[in-house]
């Protein structure tokens, strides 16, 4: 069977990514609200990073893995525009911790002293903070799972490798990782004495793996055939994946529906999408990055706030108070897309085109380099 001409955006799996943001938004702002009882549904929260990490492994594959495998593909074009995707909001967020920290101890506020640990910074600034490399889970914390996409970045060509000559077995190829996936989990577990699912600094470049490959693999079902009825899939397994969440299954279980959810949304045709497809919708998931990155600077500065402003020492706040912190959570990260992440990406992506025009006028003949990257930048 002739894989299909894939679109260059799958805007409803580009929506999901607000989905996925706000879930982990919410995990960490649940501690704050008064009277909150305990509830799975929340506290799964962290497996909001799992469902980002399947996605993009699905969504580089997409963009990049055909030109991989076709030996099209330039290794530091595509890492250079990974570094022009996520670092300059890391460092941003990193710079905004560490001042915020800085403020809220000379006012006499609690802060956790590791926020600002010197001896972390080193991994911090080259984003290796998640590979073991970190004395202490310090600065922005959340940029841990920033760290493990850039391990995964790097092995990127390894991916790739397995993926694509995997392409005409998807089924088989998404069977191995969900196994692969299961049997890792399941000896991490036994070995560890805690989740995988629950690491970050120690283990989180060991943690993105399964659910990359697991994207990896989906991309490659996707790549055949997408599936049929995908609005009717989409339902389904988004149920099951709450429904998982909110029974306190074993997360694997919650993480594979994950997958399932978004296999059926990116077969769901952008035309075919609604609301989904919306431009608001699509916005959003084109924010989620700086969502979750500015989370933990926001909480900071929210929360301590209205601790002063309501007079709440314990920062616990009544239900409206709590929501207005959420809410306006999009709304600060809304302005770190448009200040910070855009056009510091913007910029440095123009400075490798405006190498590659210097290389092509530097050649004989006018020959073409090649190639800085295949397709769009993804948002993954």
């Amino acid at each position: 069977m002739t894989p299909v001409q894939t679109p260059a955006d799958l805007r409803p799996i580009t929506a999901l990514r607000f989905g996925a943001a706000i879930w982990v938004a919410i995990y960490t702002f649940w501690e704050n609200l008064a009277g909150a009882g305990p509830s799975n549904l929340v506290g799964k929260g962290y497996l909001g990073v799992e469902l980002f990490f399947v996605l993009s492994g699905f969504i580089l594959s997409h963009v990049y893995l055909q030109a991989a495998g076709e030996k099209r593909f330039s290794y530091r074009g595509f890492l250079w525009a990974r570094v022009a995707r996520v670092y300059p909001l890391h460092l941003f967020t990193l710079i905004g911790v560490g001042l915020l920290a800085t403020v809220a101890m000379a006012a006499g506020m609690g802060v956790d002293p590791n926020v600002r640990n010197w001896a972390a910074l080193p991994a911090n600034l080259l984003m290796v903070h998640a590979w073991g490399l970190a004395p202490v889970a310090g600065w922005n914390h959340p940029s841990w799972s920033i760290s493990a996409e850039w391990f995964a970045y790097l092995c990127f060509p390894l991916f790739a490798f397995v993926f694509w000559r995997m392409r005409a077995r998807p089924v088989a190829a998404a069977l191995g990782a969900a196994a692969f996936m299961v049997i890792l989990y399941f000896g991490f577990q036994q070995v560890a004495g805690f989740s995988l699912t629950e690491a970050t600094i120690q283990w989180g470049a060991l943690r993105i793996v399964p659910c990359f490959a697991l994207g990896c693999a989906l991309y490659l079902v996707y790549r055949r055939a997408p599936l049929k009825a995908p609005w009717l899939c989409s339902a389904v397994s988004f149920g099951l994946m709450v429904l998982s969440a909110a029974l306190g299954l074993w997360d694997g279980v919650t993480v594979l529906l994950s997958g399932a959810l978004i296999l059926s949304l990116a077969s769901l045709p952008n035309e075919r999408a609604g609301w989904l497809a919306s431009k608001p919708a699509v916005y959003l998931g084109e924010i989620s990055y700086s969502v979750y990155m500015v989370c933990v600077p926001w909480k900071l500065l929210s929360v301590g706030l209205a601790a002063k402003l309501f007079d709440a020492p314990d920062k616990q706040f009544q239900i409206f108070v709590w929501l207005a912190i959420v809410a306006l959570l999009p709304v600060a990260a809304a302005a770190s897309y448009h200040l910070v992440e855009r056009p510091a990406r913007k910029a440095l992506r123009g400075l490798a085109e405006k190498k590659a025009h210097s290389a092509i006028h530097k050649r004989p003949h006018g020959d073409m380099p090649k190639q800085l990257a295949t397709g769009r930048d993804p948002v993954a």
